[in-house]
């Protein structure tokens, strides 16, 4: 049984991401691959032109005045010079017809990415690549962020091959 839940609005509009879709109290840093003017059918089925960014490995994010003034702040007033560059979502609130609702916002500065972790068999891949030298331990460290027993064991490695 997975212990991964499925948030209610999730399935009200599935296709564009929302604060709901964040880890608990986690920033998420995303890169806009472009924003365009679309025609978006909301809850209820009414159908409304938004503006919309496109994110590279993520459901859209409706773009409404608020977040379209914070990636202005960042990158000027024109959407095609918004395509390529990182922006930061956050979970807030907002009042939304006298009652306080969840909603996606833009911080005023790009928090630099978090490097994913390493599964062990994976490290240990990657541990045999760098002895034998068809793999960077430097590339390594660049695409992870090491456990500091993985680090450990990296260093050992790499002192090991220097003796050789």
């Amino acid at each position: 049984m997975s212990d991964t839940k499925t948030h209610w609005k999730m399935l009200i509009n599935p296709d564009y991401i929302g604060a709901y879709a964040l880890p608990d109290g986690e920033d998420l840093t995303v890169t806009i691959d472009y924003v365009q003017s679309e025609e978006v059918t909301g809850s209820g089925g009414k159908k409304e032109v938004c503006t919309v960014a496109h994110l590279k490995g993520q459901k859209p994010m409706i773009l409404n005045v608020t977040n379209s003034k914070s990636i202005h702040k960042l990158y000027g007033p024109f959407i095609e010079d918004w395509a390529g560059k990182d922006i930061t979502l956050y979970a807030s609130t907002t009042k939304l017809a006298g009652e306080v609702v969840e909603c996606l916002r833009i911080r005023p500065k790009v928090a630099e990415r978090k490097k994913p972790g390493i599964a062990a068999d994976r490290f240990a891949n990657a541990i045999k690549a760098v002895q034998a030298g068809t793999y960077p331990a430097q590339k390594l460290r660049d695409q992870f962020a090491l456990t500091q027993e993985q680090e450990k064991e990296l260093r050992d490695v790499l002192s090991q091959k220097e003796a050789a």
